[in-house]
């Protein structure tokens, strides 16, 4: 008996099939595009003195402004945390309350195919256009401030949170919806009380999910002057201020901890039910 199962075994790894072919062929591919992509890398930018000017930069960093890190005025580095903070957050919630229908339109669950893939497709076009030209669009339109930052947040949240909402509706339980269409409820009525009630615990997580996003984002959108730490960064960076650089930093990535371990723990209590 022991000696027939270790003859089906070997017969079992002599079917096995060879993949050495393929893996040499892939890791030649990937070795040629590697190589392709070094010979466009330009090193002619490096000046003599750049390690010179890197330990500048290193010094001030672990060397930071601390009376500008604790500087709680209107142009201290908690102020700026604030309005950045602020700025992800309500970006988030407006982006997030508007995905919503966008969701509803694009699943094929809930809307006929054609209409899905309409909805679908507007949503991949708002997902394809990066950040920082949504940003400078809606300075032309609203003026430098923390306002175009709360607009800019919320349009880059839709697309990504749209296409998270349609995952978790076309991962519904449709028998209900089946039940309640029975019972004579109209559309809305389905949605309202057998579609939302399944979907809140997962449009929670979406939404902190998008709003850790939305915080880093916050801050490069400042560079383009949509409020927050981001343009202090950048100037603070363009006049060689290393120290408040590093002030700057320290309490941005103080920021992302915190409010990264508090939507985790959000996160895996919703998973847990």
């Amino acid at each position: 008996m022991l000696m027939n199962e270790n003859k089906s075994v070997e017969n079992k790894l002599s079917e096995e099939p060879n993949n050495l072919r393929y893996i040499i062929t892939m890791t030649f591919i990937v070795l040629l595009l590697i190589v392709w992509s070094a010979t466009s890398v330009n090193f002619k930018g490096l000046e003599e003195n750049s390690s010179v000017i890197g330990m500048r930069i290193i010094k001030g960093i672990i060397n930071p402004d601390l009376a500008f890190l604790f500087d709680f005025s209107s142009a201290g580095v908690p102020y700026l945390l604030f309005e950045t903070v602020s700025i992800a957050f309500l970006g988030t919630i407006i982006g997030a309350i508007l995905a919503v229908p966008f969701a509803f339109i694009s699943s094929t669950k809930i809307m006929p195919r054609p209409i899905a893939y309409i909805g679908r497709l507007l949503t991949m076009a708002v997902r394809t256009i990066p950040s920082l030209v949504y940003g400078l669009m809606f300075i032309r339109v609203s003026g430098p401030g923390p306002f175009t930052g709360v607009l800019t947040m919320a349009v880059i949240s839709i697309g990504m949170v749209t296409k998270l909402y349609i995952n978790a509706i076309e991962d519904l339980d449709t028998d209900i919806i089946d039940s309640l269409s029975s019972m004579g409820l109209t559309r809305f009525g389905q949605i309202r009380y057998g579609i939302l009630p399944q979907l809140y615990s997962s449009f929670i997580s979406i939404v902190i999910y998008r709003f850790d996003m939305n915080l880093r984002d916050a801050s490069v959108l400042g560079l383009v002057g949509a409020g927050g730490i981001g343009a202090p960064l950048i100037f603070a960076m363009n006049a060689y201020r290393w120290n408040e650089v590093g002030s700057l930093l320290i309490g941005l990535v103080i920021l992302v901890l915190l409010v990264e371990t508090f939507s985790n723990k959000v996160r895996t209590k919703l998973a847990r039910g």
